[in-house]
């Protein structure tokens, strides 16, 4: 096989199901059809399509983790069942190149009547291996699953978290070419997930590919280097996996318009205000209309998007007193200034502020309605300004680290944004030298020695 093939090719794949309004007119549709053809009529069609994928196109390399992302019914499991054989496109084709290993559902593929020892044997048979391969790894299988006694006790009696521990240790230690993962690792525990998560890099580096199905958009960022968000039915975006989690997000918190409409409208209603604005807080700072992309630190790379009802038009960053730092030292404390106008009417407006890594991993993320700041609630009036001021210490460790801000507010339990900027605005932290990991958290040790008689 040649490095660039891809191990799985998708093309023009789509897939319809035929749903019925009564339980008779299934039967119908399997009879009277086929008599109206026999006797030259025009058959009648007694159920409704339903296109569960249309025209979905994609490749996916060795050796590549790729997340599958969207909402319930958008058509992620079965895109993985065709991708499994498990079911048979209605248009298109899909070709996979080696050993595919799948956990499309809990306990998928066991007998619940035989016990996890011979579901072992029987599964990894499935997957095409040997009895003298699997003995040779079923040590490793039962290790990792770690069911202890249950081993010898039929499936039936195990709990989701325990089948689920069993059919990956199973389809992990097959060595497969492809890996197939439906939700399956949402079921066990924080300490299990760990385990899977660092058997899934380890086959990475052997060259597995790697499908990933989950609800959870830190999971995606951290293990997937490209994404696929699935949108009813069809393919909305295909990239870098922070990227298509943002996407994803918009869609999930009811994003109404695209990006570039707030763009246009923003600066439709702002050209007929005069939105300066100054606060005093030890120094004078003065905020400038739409200065926002001339700050220093802006990453002209970030996201924007929301309904225009409210804009973030500028921000002033500075650590212990410089304004716009380079770069901000461990311990000192940052102040975010961000200067703001309400377009519409805005009831109880929330301002949210989100810290994350390069990679898209949060570290902490907070709002006005989480602080119970009450002074949001004497804001919102159409053409009025606001000033918001964000204060922390830096107890980052070094790195590069995006801000991301927002204005929205809620119409029962949905989410209106009015004004989203993703990874806006970017913060340079120096190296630590007695720091690993993300945070600081001011840990401190202590030894007494202690002195036997011997």
């Amino acid at each position: 096989m040649s490095s660039n093939q891809p191990v799985i090719s998708v093309r023009n794949v789509s897939k319809c199901f035929i749903t019925y309004d009564k339980p008779h007119d299934r039967l119908k549709q399997a009879l009277i059809p086929r008599i109206q053809r026999w006797s030259g009529k025009q058959p009648t069609t007694y159920g409704k399509e339903f296109w569960a994928l249309r025209d979905i196109n994609f490749d996916i390399h060795k050796g590549e983790t790729v997340g599958i992302v969207g909402r319930n019914g958008s058509g992620k499991s079965t895109l993985l069942q065709i991708i499994c054989g498990t079911l048979n496109p209605t248009l298109g084709k899909i070709e996979t190149r080696g050993r595919v290993a799948a956990l499309l559902e809990l306990g998928s593929g066991f007998n619940p009547e035989f016990t996890g020892r011979e579901n072992v044997y029987l599964n990894a048979a499935v997957l095409g291996l040997t009895h003298d391969e699997v003995n040779e790894r079923f040590d490793a299988i039962a290790g990792f699953a770690d069911i202890g006694e249950f081993l010898d006790q039929p499936v039936k009696a195990y709990s989701s978290g325990m089948a689920v521990r069993l059919a990956f240790a199973v389809q992990a230690q097959v060595d497969p070419d492809i890996l197939v993962v439906d939700e399956a690792l949402s079921v066990g525990d924080a300490r299990f997930q760990a385990k899977c998560f660092e058997r899934l890099r380890q086959l990475k580096e052997n060259g597995t590919s790697i499908l990933l199905v989950t609800h959870s958009s830190e999971q995606v960022v951290t293990h997937c280097s490209r994404a696929i968000l699935l949108e009813k039915s069809k393919i909305e975006m295909i990239g870098e996996s922070r990227q298509v989690i943002n996407k994803y997000t918009d869609i999930l918190f009811g994003r109404k318009s695209s990006p570039g409409t707030f763009k246009s409208l923003d600066l439709a209603e702002l050209a007929r205000t005069d939105a300066k604005f100054s606060v005093i807080d030890d120094d004078t700072l003065t905020f400038n209309d739409d200065a926002y992309a001339s700050r220093i630190g802006y990453n002209p790379h970030e996201y924007r998007w929301g309904d225009g009802a409210a804009s973030i038009l500028d921000f002033h960053i500075s650590a212990n007193g410089r304004a716009f730092p380079n770069s901000i030292k461990s311990g000192e404390e940052i102040t975010l200034y961000l200067a703001m106008k309400f377009n519409r009417l805005v009831v109880n407006p929330i301002i949210g502020f989100t810290l994350k890594t390069k990679e898209g991993v949060t570290v902490y993320g907070t709002n006005t309605y989480l602080l119970d700041c009450k002074t949001t609630e004497h804001l919102g009036l159409p053409g009025t300004s606001a000033i918001a001021c964000l204060k922390f210490k830096n107890l980052l460790a070094s790195g590069d680290y995006f801000i991301s801000i927002g204005i929205a507010s809620r119409t029962g339990e949905e989410a209106v944004p009015h004004d989203r900027r993703y990874d806006s605005i970017h913060i340079v932290v120096e190296p630590v030298d007695n720091l690993f990991g993300l945070i600081d958290l001011a840990a401190t040790m202590e030894i007494k020695s202690v002195h036997t008689n011997v």
